[in-house]
Order: structure tokens, then sequence, then C-alpha cells
């Protein structure tokens, strides 16, 4: 009748609980004292959260519970990590352009892995969330990033908002904002490119439109006949093979990479060196040089679109080079 007896409670509230709230809660749960942690909101960051708990003993209370024998941990470069955030004076805005933005968790991996950008530079970030048909209906696209230092486009399915996305890339192009383009973001970028750069008005993916007579982005070839989304994308770590010389090699100073994929269409080889011959940067394939898996815009000061997904790899001790390189333009272009 009295239901599971806890061992911990952990108290979700605004504030720090008090000594006094501690001690009636342990009185009418039955837990003991030093076993009630206060899991109060933070101030700056959630990276506070693990030291918050360590400092309570919630560590050692679920070890000893579990009878494990574990060393000390050694938490000084997290908090060496959260000390630098905490500490950061400067602010880089970067706006980000999806069709899931009014759900606060569907880009949240990109989110982070932006803030990680930020830690490894030394600035706090403030996202700025663009609801890409939001653009398609406005007369002053300009309006959206007149105070954004970047422009990110991240991953996504299907056909709505990609007018948007599109637009977004031809602002960020044209009036050298640093950009980076996510899965479907680089595909947008080079969607952007075919149509302004090599004048092809109908240039698209056949994801959204099947009869486009310029399809720069098609299905993978071994899933023209294959219905199913789920089972049959492109999923999980693959080997890109950089070029020399281009800023993806700078970035990462190797020539082969492995990175996460979760996609089913790709940049169509029948374009490639049409989109190459007009300066587009082709920047990473796969080993058999059959899949584009990085482009970068000409004459752009950071301008990198990639078909894998680097948000799946970044960790705040760890920030992915790629999310570094993007808010140190950023940085930059925001001090210009």
């Amino acid at each position: 009748e009295i239901g599971i007896q806890p061992d911990v409670l952990i108290c979700r509230s605004p504030v720090k609980i008090s000594r006094e709230m501690i001690k009636k809660i342990a009185l009418f749960t039955n837990v003991k004292e030093d076993s009630i942690i206060s899991a109060y909101d933070v101030n700056t960051t959630i990276y506070e959260i693990p030291l918050i708990f360590h400092s309570q003993g919630l560590d050692t209370i679920v070890i000893d519970k579990m009878k494990m024998d574990c060393r000390d941990p050694d938490l000084s470069r997290w908090k060496r990590m959260v000390d630098t955030y905490n500490s950061s004076k400067e602010t880089v805005t970067i706006g980000i352009v999806g069709k899931y933005i009014n759900l606060n968790d569907s880009y949240k991996s990109v989110y982070e892995s932006i803030v990680h950008g930020g830690i490894a530079n030394m600035v706090k970030i403030k996202l700025v969330k663009i609801d890409a048909e939001d653009i398609e209906n406005s007369s002053d696209i300009g309006s959206f990033f007149k105070d954004v230092d970047g422009i990110l486009i991240p991953g996504g399915f299907g056909q709505r908002g990609i007018k948007g996305m599109i637009q977004a890339a031809e602002f960020a192009r044209t009036n050298k904002i640093p950009c980076f383009g996510i899965c479907l973001g680089m595909q947008i970028m080079v969607i952007e490119y075919a149509r302004n750069v090599l004048n092809y008005p109908d240039a698209d993916s056949t994801e959204f439109r099947p009869g486009t007579s310029a399809p720069v982005i098609s299905l993978l070839e071994e899933q023209i006949n294959v219905s199913n989304y789920g089972g049959t994308m492109r999923l999980g770590k693959s080997e890109s093979v950089i070029s020399e010389g281009t800023k993806l090699y700078n970035i990462y100073n190797t020539c082969s990479i492995v990175e996460r994929h979760r996609h089913r269409y790709e940049v169509s080889n029948l374009y490639r060196d049409e989109l190459a011959e007009k300066g587009l940067i082709i920047s990473a394939l796969t080993p058999d040089k059959s899949l584009v898996e990085s482009i970068e815009w000409p004459d752009h000061p950071w301008g990198i679109g990639v078909q894998f997904h680097p948000e799946f790899q970044s960790t705040p001790i760890h920030p992915h080079p790629l999310f570094s390189s993007f808010i140190k333009a950023s940085k930059g272009y925001g001090k210009r």
C-alpha cells in the first residue's frame, strides 16, 4: 500500500530547496536527508548540473547503493569548461533556419553543438530560431538576419519550408554571412547555387519535386525502388575523403574523416562537374568518389555544407571542429 520506497529523491525546483524543506521531505518520505537532492534551475548552462549533483553527493550515494567499487571522479576538466563558458564576455548570435523550430527538442543536438563551439571560442551563444515558412511569407528577408552573426540550416525531410531555407541560403551567400548547412541544409545550399549561379531556375531535389527539369539533388541509386524510409536510409558512420587546400581540410587537418549519416538523397553526379565548373567547391567525397560529402561556397568567408551530422559527435569537452570553426567565423563576422 505504501508503494515503492525510494533510496534517493531528486527534487526539481526553480531555486535551491532549503535545509528545513529537506528535513520535512525526509520526515514524510522516510528518505535520508543526505539522499534528498536539490535539482534547481541554473543561471547559465545545463552543464553546471553534474557539478551541482556532485557537490550534493548524488554520485557517491548511487555508487554506495549499488555496492560498486569506483575511483573518485575527476571533474576538473568539466569544471574548467563550465568556468570558461560562465566567464565569457562576448556573445555570438546564430540564426537557425528550420521547419521544426516550434518543437523545442527537434534540433537539440545542433543547439548544444553550437554551444560547444561557443565554449571553444570563449563566447556565449544566443540562438535565434527562425521558421523557414515565415521567411517565405515575408517581403523583407533581411529583417530576419539583421542581428545574426551566422546562419545554420539543419537537417529535415519534406517540402514544407524549403523555399524559405533557399532564400536564407541565398541571403547568407550574397551577404557573406557565415553559413553552415547540415544534411538537408547542404542540399539547400546546392539547390540555391544551381538556381542563382548556374541559372537553373527549376533546380530542385526530387524529394520535393520529382518532375523537376534540373534534379541537382536526387535519390541514392540503390534506394530508387524502395519506399520504406526508416529502413533504407544511409545510416551510421561512413568515411569521407577531404580534398587538400579546402576550408574543410584546414578545419580537420586530415584527408580522412569518419562521420555519422542519416539521409536518402544526395547531390546528383549528373550536375557535379557543372557545379564545380561554376565555382562550387566539392571539398569531400566518399572513398570511391561516388557521393558528395561536403561543399563550400567560393569567395565566401565561411559557407560550408556537409551531408553528414557532425552534431552527433560533439561534446562540451571535445567540441566538434566544424562547430568550433563556424562559431569562430561568426565571431569574426560580428566584429566587422
